[in-house]
């Protein structure tokens, strides 16, 4: 299923927070990525109707399976391709910049490319 880069930049923030914290509300995912309250709101909204997320009484997100499996694909990506630009001598935030750009177009058959030689670069 395909989803728009944003949504995907959401679920993605989202799993790291709950990494980060244990739990994550709607206005530490507008400080991590410095967007109004208000466009949040709209997209927790979004995320919430096509079952991605739930959110409890108390203003707790929590992802559901595919906004897991998603965030999980998006985090992964994100991390690899990082990885791979800094060892390539790329600076630390602009790799960071750079794969947070490439993991959304990126294909599946390509990712899984490069994922399979980082790790064998990895085990040398």
């Amino acid at each position: 299923m395909k989803i728009q880069e944003s949504a995907e930049n959401y679920l993605e923030t989202i799993l790291i927070l709950q990494q980060r914290n244990g739990s994550v509300r709607a206005v530490e995912i507008a400080a991590e990525l410095d967007f109004s309250k208000a466009s949040v709101s709209v997209a927790m909204k979004q995320l919430r109707e096509n079952g991605y997320i739930e959110v409890d009484a108390a203003g707790h997100i929590a992802l559901l399976p595919p906004g897991m499996e998603i965030a999980k694909r998006v985090y992964e990506r994100h991390q690899i391709l990082t990885r791979c630009l800094i060892a390539l001598g790329v600076g630390e935030q602009v790799a960071s910049e750079d794969a947070c750009r490439v993991e959304h177009v990126i294909s599946a058959e390509s990712f899984e490319k490069i994922r399979a030689y980082y790790k064998k670069m990895q085990e040398k």
